[in-house]
């Protein structure tokens, strides 16, 4: 539990909860009290495994007594028909449990695994992957917890850990510099980033001093001169609209960074499916 984006993770495990169970499982009283039985969780397609913290709470916070025998492990790759975990214990904490629990697989296993695509596409290259701020409501340390296990990294984690001076920003401080020296004046101690369009844009930001620039929507052509303007000077980031096909040539422009809002927005559940026995 010391990694930090584990904050917090019994709190939305206890929400996930609420919602699903609401006032009981009225279906789950179908089942003898006494009768127990054993849930096999099976994955039917090729993916990289994330979210057994989430699941673990799941079973818990239903039912303390449920065991859970994990198979597979976080960051594992898993192929059609593979065992994830194996539960035992009273039918109707299992019946309660299973929709939450394989929500949380489901949706984390997706991030990782699209993470994980990302990070062994340009990992002859010296780009890092970054994930952002578009993520599910609620789920936002989950998800950037996923994109690690993915082999990917986190940009910023929310609006209170790091400047990133957008487009509306730099209007309402008049122009990149008074942005800048504001946000210098205001917390000294965070990191500074300022989204820039144009070549100008760019020079403004780096002789304020940011400590890092992200290009929105530059073209390769763009990207390479970008390059050749900072000289080392800071920090650079693509972004905009990039996709899996277009990863590899923005990497080789020299950028340190490339970030996706598709890894944590664009996600389609990984399939798994728990059987009784």
């Amino acid at each position: 539990m010391n990694n930090p984006l584990l904050e917090g993770l019994e709190e939305t495990v206890r929400r996930a909860l609420e919602e699903d169970i609401g006032s009981g499982d009225i279906t789950a009283e179908l089942v003898p009290a006494e009768h127990e039985a054993t849930a096999t969780v099976i994955c039917r397609q090729h993916a990289t495994l994330c979210g057994k913290p989430w699941i673990n709470a799941v079973f818990n916070q239903v039912d303390p007594g449920i065991q859970v025998d994990w198979q597979q492990h976080d960051g594992d790759s898993v192929s059609p028909q593979d065992v994830i975990f194996i539960a035992r214990g009273k039918s109707r904490s299992l019946l309660t449990a299973e929709r939450t629990a394989l929500n949380f697989l489901q949706t984390l296993s997706s991030v990782a695994t699209s993470a994980k695509t990302l990070a062994d596409l340009v990992q002859h290259t010296s780009v890092k992957i970054l994930d952002t701020r578009k993520t599910i409501p609620g789920l936002r340390l989950a998800q950037k917890y996923a994109v690690q296990v993915g082999g990917c990294s986190n940009h910023r984690i929310g609006l209170f850990d790091a400047f990133l001076i957008k487009e509306n920003h730099i209007k309402a401080c008049a122009n990149i510099t008074n942005a800048i020296e504001n946000a210098r004046k205001l917390h000294p101690d965070r990191q500074v980033e300022v989204e820039v369009e144009t070549h100008d844009q760019l020079r403004e930001a780096l002789t304020a001093g940011a400590d890092s620039v992200l290009l929105d929507n530059h073209t390769l052509e763009m990207l390479h001169e970008a390059v050749k303007i900072n000289n080392g000077k800071a920090k650079l980031e693509a972004s905009g609209g990039y996709t899996i096909e277009s990863a590899i040539y923005v990497a080789q422009t020299g950028v340190d960074y490339i970030s996706f809002g598709s890894l944590t927005k664009h996600i389609q559940a990984t399939d798994f499916t728990m059987l009784f026995s």
